[in-house]
């Protein structure tokens, strides 16, 4: 006959037994996963040259914004990837200072019919007005015609601070900027005519308050605007060529609000301030 605590004792080892292996199980033991991003962007970006920098900067900025807001973002340095599969993987395509030529046939047919289908949302900065014949190929058509059919013509080399003025405030990617703005040491381009007639202008600079002054104008000059011809929401932005714009809270709310605007996204749970990350 055996007493009552021989068979209480196994018991409690048992459970006790059963309670540590739980408690120091791995995560997946548990039921418990990585959170799934809420969508995704993939960001083309040059590799190297002059705008480097601001690359660098944007990345450090995107990745910090991504990991607060639980949205993923891929790089690649070329277009030799893009097709229709590569593309249906992305809510948001973000031209980081790409240019509109050299693409791959593949490449351009795909993205005509991301953007013409509206699969996804497009937000170019500053490179992607290079519009004309450069490095040996011609001037992209469909693309002139995207971005308003212009033709870029020159640039202030020197660079010039500007100020820009908010045209459409009620437009969602304008939400929270204060206008007008100034925008430091840029080297702003012009092009053979205002896109204005074309596209929905959402700010423009006003080129009397160049420092210094430049004799380098276009009078009429949208520098951020959508073309609303198309499905895909779309958003050029023309500033792009210093690091430092992620110092600028007018430059770095603008970027937010396109993200989500571009991605039908509601209003970001978390912001990445202006100058709180450094490249």
């Amino acid at each position: 006959m055996h007493s009552k605590s021989n068979h209480v004792l196994p018991r409690l080892l048992g459970l006790a037994m059963f309670l540590a292996l739980f408690t120091s199980a791995p995560a997946w033991a548990s039921g418990s996963h990585p959170s799934v991003p809420r969508f995704r962007v993939v960001a083309i970006a040059e590799k190297g040259g002059i705008h480097l920098p601001f690359v660098e900067a944007a990345k450090v900025w995107l990745n910090d914004l991504a990991a607060k807001d639980n949205f993923a973002v891929d790089y690649i340095q070329d277009t030799t990837p893009i097709d229709d599969a590569f593309l249906a993987k992305y809510k948001v395509f973000i031209q980081l200072n790409y240019p509109p030529y050299g693409w791959t046939p593949t490449a351009q047919a795909s993205f005509i019919r991301y953007i013409e289908q509206g699969k996804g949302g497009w937000i170019g900065f500053h490179h992607a007005t290079l519009l004309g014949e450069f490095d040996g190929f011609q001037m992209w058509p469909w693309f002139s015609k995207f971005m308003g059919g212009i033709r870029f013509t020159a640039y202030i080399p020197t660079f010039a601070d500007g100020t820009v003025t908010i045209e459409d405030r009620s437009h969602p990617t304008m939400a929270g900027v204060s206008s007008p703005f100034v925008i430091d040491k840029e080297e702003w381009y012009t092009w053979d005519k205002s896109p204005r007639p074309n596209v929905h202008v959402l700010a423009s600079v006003d080129e009397s308050t160049y420092k210094p002054d430049s004799k380098i104008k276009m009078g009429d000059h949208p520098v951020i605007w959508t073309n609303p011809h198309y499905k895909a929401r779309n958003i050029y932005i023309f500033m792009g060529h210093h690091p430092e714009l992620f110092q600028n809270r007018a430059f770095t709310k603008i970027f937010i609000n396109s993200i989500f605007w571009a991605a039908h996204e509601k209003e970001p749970r978390h912001t990445v301030a202006a100058g709180s990350v450094q490249p």
